[in-house]
């Protein structure tokens, strides 16, 4: 008897270690884990390593999953899938799902591509391209319209500077920036308003600017950093380079792939009835 309650025991586990693990669901339907898993696994690397920096990013693919199965439930149980218009638009879909899979299938580089010549061949080629313009990291304080509110900041500013960031928490009227102590974050000189670009160049590291007047209100700049212009080694945009060589090599190949299929296949329409054709 004892013997036979073990026996049980095993064949119990045993089933429900192998029974599939539900990770998500809604009503009575389900989403288990090596689906998921199999989605995971047909992602690239870059793919892969952009969930793992986002974890909550997965939890909401799930979420939308879940939805789409709801809904596509709702459209079954309806028989929308019989109505001779979602026939044609089916067949069109999947026509077109099976073109662009066998495209990128015939257009995909080799793994080995590129290698390490082509990258420095390159990175050489349009090093210039790879310049990173001079960067500022900057802190404001902000004032929409209340010229006593800035006048009043103006003076305690020019008591004391280094309480800048205590100030901009204070009284600051963008909130987003008077957060974290005025600061804005890093800019490239394109990427900043020209009217605050002819100015920032005269600040040195530090100092504070005069109140500069743009058409939103009046905002008073920090240089908490600068970086002059430099040009990144290829260790530094390596990822970023491989990446967009196999694009554009991909892009090549699936031109390369269409020419030879057209002159393989000569194309021919009659324009005249085509035209007739039209309302």
């Amino acid at each position: 008897m004892k013997r036979l309650s073990i026996l049980l025991f095993l064949v119990t586990s045993l089933a429900h270690a192998e029974s599939p693990m539900v990770l998500a669901k809604i009503g009575e339907i389900e989403i288990q884990a090596s689906e998921i898993r199999e989605t995971l696994a047909s992602l690239d690397a870059d793919q892969q390593a952009a969930i793992r920096k986002e974890p909550a990013a997965l939890a909401q693919y799930v979420r939308a999953l879940l939805v789409q199965r709801l809904v596509l439930k709702q459209a079954l149980e309806a028989k929308w899938d019989q109505d001779p218009v979602v026939i044609s638009r089916l067949v069109r879909a999947r026509e077109a799902a099976l073109i662009e899979s066998f495209l990128q299938n015939a257009s995909t580089p080799d793994l080995a591509y590129p290698t390490d010549s082509d990258l420095t061949r390159s990175y050489e080629s349009a090093k210039s391209k790879f310049l990173i313009p001079r960067s500022y990291r900057l802190a404001q304080i902000f004032i929409a319209s209340d010229k006593s509110k800035l006048e009043a900041i103006v003076k305690q500013l020019k008591v004391n500077a280094a309480d800048f960031a205590v100030i901009a928490r204070k009284s600051s009227e963008e909130t987003t920036s008077a957060a974290q102590g005025g600061e804005i974050g890093w800019l490239t000189e394109e990427q900043i308003q020209p009217e605050i670009r002819e100015k920032i160049p005269k600040l040195t590291l530090g100092a504070l600017s005069d109140p500069i007047k743009l058409n939103d209100g009046w905002h008073i700049l920090k240089v908490l950093e600068i970086l002059e212009p430099r040009t990144p080694p290829l260790a530094e945009i390596r990822p970023k380079l491989v990446a967009q060589l196999r694009a554009d090599h991909s892009r090549i190949q699936r031109q390369e792939y269409l020419a030879g299929l057209l002159k393989q296949y000569p194309l021919a329409i009659n324009e005249i009835e085509l035209s007739k054709l039209l309302p």
